[in-house]
């Protein structure tokens, strides 16, 4: 199972790569994995029904109690056939129905698959903890589908809307997960389910969070709205994951944990409750629905609403069901929602009133729907008959008094409404509409234009879209899906084999059976009062659907979930317009004099001080010390910006002095470059701020700002007289430069220390950074980060960087070139080999030199640049490649390379830094990171630890004898994202406010801010003023938002 799962990790990765390569003909071949899940679930099939499945535990976080652990049983092997099966079946549909020219594709492809891995890691986990890893996983990756339309604001409410009920339900279910393992010691569901835990109010409370779980993810009352909203999404998604895949996991919760629970009160109400009235409300408002994947959606609905009341109910016999209708839904549920998308290529709409005679044009897809239909609704010989004849059978003999009644009466009323909009679906989609009569303007519910009309017998129709044949290929899934479903219904007896040892673990009831002829009785006659009922409501339609339109809408979920997110948008506005005030004094002095008064206080009672104290250990720690003290109090008088900022880089430069002096060379290296790129950064920002402070007279506040900054230096200065005395153990430290160099094979122990012991930390760390670059990228740019990277090539001959009109006669060139100036003004060099551009690398100091404005040129600035820039980057990569012995590393040389990459862009602007670096930000950061967690992962799947360093010992020819420590690797991810974080800057920062500049789309910046706190009050306040005004659809979604 392992395995399976690194399959589509693997698959996942190189979708990208493939979809490059081969199109959307790269869909075969991510079909693979899915399909490979489905093999081998039925390769232990014999083996499953004899009680043996296959198990595998692997430890990974013994100190949690969190194994790798999964189990194959009757229940997971039927969730593993759907999640395989019908993924590999959509996957292949996907080649023929995406565009070849459709964008993101590849991104499309990967987490699709790796929303289907996710699905088998839930479906086949034996570890409550791990399964709620995989169910977030879902959760995410579902997001990233059904919002794959990104461009369109319909898709990304939908998305933002499916995220944030799923996690909110998901949310509760941990909460369950958590209580249940701790009331039963144990975290393994085999274990859980074998002797649960007797109940006890945090039990019950548990068991209902867990139903909370599954009602959010499975789309029950009152969190359905969720489900058809998502049909924004492409069709595949919605074959998928709303058909065979996410919203199954809901039901796949409750029949885990229903043998065990179903007996409580709680549990029984509730599913009774959730399960009867999604199934009445989902066929009563699919009746009403004109788009065809609605009308299926509110079907899903109601038919996710059937399958919980049977296996939640808690006798064999519905559990035997509910089994078999969540694989016949599957099966017929998906094929539909392929037909759809198929009707859709082939006529550009999926409005069943501009649908007409489509069947008899596309006659294999009709039967797939048809054969798919009669499944859903309940006609013999199919595999939804058998379920739901089941499942009347075990209701009607349910001995539970008054509720048995009540589910039984419910579940043929639903069955009725299946029957209506089941015939409305196929009719609309593919039969011949009455004759079109003279027509009139009007508009459709999304405010379309159509054109319309009455025709004969009073029904509204529209002029039918025209029909193009599309590819066999979208039709052929359907049809496979359909006679798979009349084909396993033909054997009964057989599906009732492999599914009894599933119902044989309820405690209740008499063990049910799957027939297709149960001969002559109640269920019989309530199977054809059903199918009676329903027919009589389609012929109805139009009646059905102007009562409900005379209906008062009393209760919406959907409207009560936008009105909630706005109100919640409205007092999260209100609140930060309380305490984000804009002022960073006032954050600070509350931060401060909370932390003050907590530690403080804590020193003040009862801490004794050390009787004497020694000043300092060499005379030259005074030096350093004085010049930070020096420093900062100037910096606390400085009133011009770049003055103070100098100055705060004197006092980090002095504190790397004294790393130096005690004994710390790296820290100190990595304190120098930390400083040296900080002040790049304060210089680049420094450009749009005006260049004093306010200026004004010693007001109360300061002087409450000079009282809180020295009790802060009190307070430090105490806590670290304290501390060394309070020790009561033998530090950690103590052993570090012997265990850094046994387990971690260097000599530099903060190395050591970051990429291995730990490595955990950095990986956080390395997160972080990445996190900030995103956060400055997004105060510069509006939707994406970076857009093209500039280069020297592109450059407009008319303009120069940071304003001005550039010099042909700029480049620097060797001696012996000359330059010819062209009429239109460009320049072209010339030496004694013959005629080349001045702008050819083989003749230039500085590819993008002459794009600066003349004024802005410094020739010795950019002949020194020249000369440094790749002894710097040399430089780098022996930090790197030294660090784990000498003082240096990822981190040190990731910012040496920032620097080189500063000053070529100082020394020629945004194009030379183009020239320098052309490549994305983004793909250094997730390079690294991938990098970094890789190297940690491949340690864990050789059989070691997550993040483990492995020491190899080798020889080289002409090297010699090598000593290899594969901590490199995550070493080497940390300095790709440290250069991704500086690149990063230098782009948002530097090249895309000089582009704004220049093309004067910034020119109110530089007159946009001031140093007076009473405006910047007043710009906090407006800015929270207008962050509630914006306007909020679901959930706060505005245009421009993309998920």
């Amino acid at each position: 199972m392992l395995l399976l799962l690194t399959v589509h990790l693997a698959a996942a990765l190189v979708a990208p790569v493939l979809f490059h390569w081969w199109g959307r003909r790269a869909f075969w071949a991510l079909a693979l994995a899915p399909a490979s899940a489905a093999v081998w679930a039925l390769t232990w099939t014999s083996e499953v029904q004899a009680g043996k499945g296959p198990v595998e535990v692997v430890e990974w976080i013994p100190a949690l109690g969190l194994d790798l652990s999964f189990r194959l049983d009757t229940l997971s092997w039927l969730m593993t056939l759907v999640v395989g099966g019908v993924g590999a079946l959509v996957l292949v549909y996907c080649a023929a129905y995406f565009s070849p020219t459709a964008s993101g594709l590849g991104r499309f492809g990967a987490v699709f698959t790796a929303f289907a891995g996710s699905m088998l890691g839930l479906v086949t986990a034996d570890d409550m903890l791990l399964m709620f890893v995989f169910w977030e996983l879902t959760t995410v990756t579902s997001y990233l589908l059904i919002g794959h339309y990104a461009d369109r604001k319909a898709s990304r409410r939908a998305a933002m809307q499916a995220i944030i009920v799923t996690t909110a339900g998901g949310l509760a279910m941990l909460v369950g997960v958590v209580i249940l393992g701790h009331a039963a010691g144990t975290y393994s569901l085999s274990a859980l389910m074998a002797d649960p835990p007797p109940a006890s109010g945090a039990v019950v409370a548990a068991v209902v969070c867990l139903l909370a779980g599954a009602a959010t993810k499975s789309a029950l009352i009152p969190f359905h709205f969720w489900l058809p909203a998502a049909m924004a999404a492409p069709t595949p998604v919605s074959a998928y994951l709303h058909a065979a895949a996410m919203v199954k996991a809901g039901v796949y919760l409750v029949a885990r944990f229903a043998p065990a629970y179903s007996e409580l009160p709680a549990w029984r109400w509730t599913v009774v409750v959730l399960g009867a009235g999604t199934l009445l409300l989902g066929g009563y408002r699919a009746l009403r629905q004109h788009d065809l994947k609605l009308v299926l959606a509110f079907g899903t609905v109601s038919q996710l609403g059937l399958i919980i009341l049977l296996v939640g109910l808690g006798t064999q016999a519905t559990a035997l069901a509910g089994l078999a209708m969540l694989g016949a839904h599957a099966m017929f549920k998906a094929a539909l929602f392929t037909v759809v998308g198929t009707v859709d290529v082939a006529c550009g709409t999926r409005d069943l009133r501009r649908l007409s005679g489509v069947g008899k044009a596309l006659p294999w897809t009709a039967l797939a729907g048809g054969l798919a239909t009669a499944s859903m609704i309940g006609l013999p010989p199919f595999a939804g008959y058998v379920a739901k004849e089941a499942g009347l059978e075990a209701l009607a003999h349910l001995e539970d008094g008054a509720l048995g009644w009540v589910v039984l009466a419910s579940v043929v009323v639903g069955s009725a409404l299946t029957v209506a909009y089941g015939l409305r679906f196929w009719w609309g989609a593919f039969a011949t509409k009455p004759a079109l009569v003279p027509q009139s303007a009007t508009q459709d519910a999304q405010g379309v234009a159509t054109t319309t009309s009455l025709a004969a017998g009073g029904e509204e129709s529209v002029e039918p879209a025209p029909v193009t044949r599309p590819s066999f290929l979208l039709t052929a899934p359907a049809l496979v899906l359909s006679f798979l479903g009349l084909a396993v219904a033909l054997l009964p007896q057989l599906g009732e084999h492999l599914l009894e040892p599933y119902a044989s673990t309820y405690p209740l009831g008499e063990p049910g059976h799957l027939v297709l002829w149960g001969g002559f009785g109640l269920v019989l006659w309530l199977t054809v009062g059903v199918l009676a009922v329903g027919g009589l409501l389609f012929l109805a339609r139009d009646k059905v659907e102007r009562w409900q339109a005379r209906v008062p809408h009393v209760l919406e979920a959907d409207l009560t979930y936008r009105r909630s997110m706005r109100k919640l948008d409205d007092l999260a506005a209100d609140v930060t317009a309380v305490t984000q005030r804009g002022s960073l004094p006032l954050y600070l002095g509350v931060i401060l004099t909370t932390w003050v008064l907590a530690v403080g206080t804590a020193l003040v009672r009862g801490t004794s001080f050390p009787a004497a104290v020694r000043p300092w250990d060499y005379a030259a720690q005074t030096v350093f010390a004085a010049g930070t003290i020096v420093a900062a109090i100037l910096v606390a008088r400085a009133r011009r910006r770049l003055k103070a900022v100098i100055l705060a880089g004197i006092s980090g430069y002095a504190t790397a002095g004294m790393f130096l002096l005690y004994g710390a060379p790296d820290l100190a290296v990595t304190q120098v470059l930390v400083e040296t790129i900080t002040l790049v950064v304060f210089v680049l920002v420094l450009r749009r701020l005006p260049p004093y402070f306010s200026d004004r007279p010693l007001a109360a506040s300061r002087w409450v700002r000079l009282a809180v900054g020295l009790a802060v230096g009190l307070v430090v200065a105490g806590v670290a007289l304290v501390a060394p005395s309070a020790r009561v153990h033998a530090p950690v430290s103590a052993d570090f430069a012997t265990e850094a160099y046994e387990f971690g094979g260097g000599k530099n122990i903060v190395n050591v220390t970051l990429v291995d012991i730990r490595a955990w930390d950095t990986m956080g760390e390395i997160s972080v950074l990445l996190v900030a670059a995103t956060g400055v990228a997004s105060l510069v740019f509006l939707s994406a980060r970076g857009g093209r990277i500039f280069r020297e090539r592109e450059a407009p001959a008319d303009r120069a960087v940071w304003g001005g009109t550039a010099d042909p006669m700029a480049a620097l060139r060797r001696p012996g070139d000359s330059v010819t100036i062209t009429p239109q003004g460009s320049s072209v060099g010339t030496n004694a080999a013959g005629a080349a551009r001045v702008g050819s690398r083989a003749r230039e100091w500085l590819r993008a030199g002459r794009t600066l404005a003349p004024q802005r040129r410094s020739v010795i600035f950019e002949v020194v640049v020249r000369l440094l820039f790749h002894t710097m980057i040399v430089y780098s990569a022996f930090l790197l490649f030294s660090g784990h012995n000498q003082p240096g590393g990822g981190f040190a040389a990731g910012l040496v390379t920032g620097i080189a990459l500063a000053v070529r862009y100082l020394a020629g602007g945004r194009y030379e830094l183009g020239e320098a670096a052309p490549v994305q930000p983004g793909v250094l950061l997730g390079t690294g990171l991938f990098l970094s967690a890789g190297a940690g992962l491949a340690a864990f799947l050789v059989g070691g630890s997550v993040l483990e360093s492995w020491i190899l010992h080798f020889h080289l020819p002409v090297w010699g004898d090598v000593k290899f420590v594969t901590s490199l690797f995550f070493d080497v991810g940390v300095y790709l994202v440290v250069v991704g974080l500086v690149l990063d800057i230098l782009r948002s920062l530097g090249a895309e406010i000089d582009r704004r500049a220049e093309s004067g789309e910034d020119d109110v910046a530089d007159d946009a801010v001031g140093g007076d706190d009473q405006l910047a009050l007043a710009r906090g306040r407006t800015a929270a003023v207008q962050a509630s005004a914006v306007p909020r659809d679901l959930g706060g979604d505005a245009e421009g938002v993309v998920p």
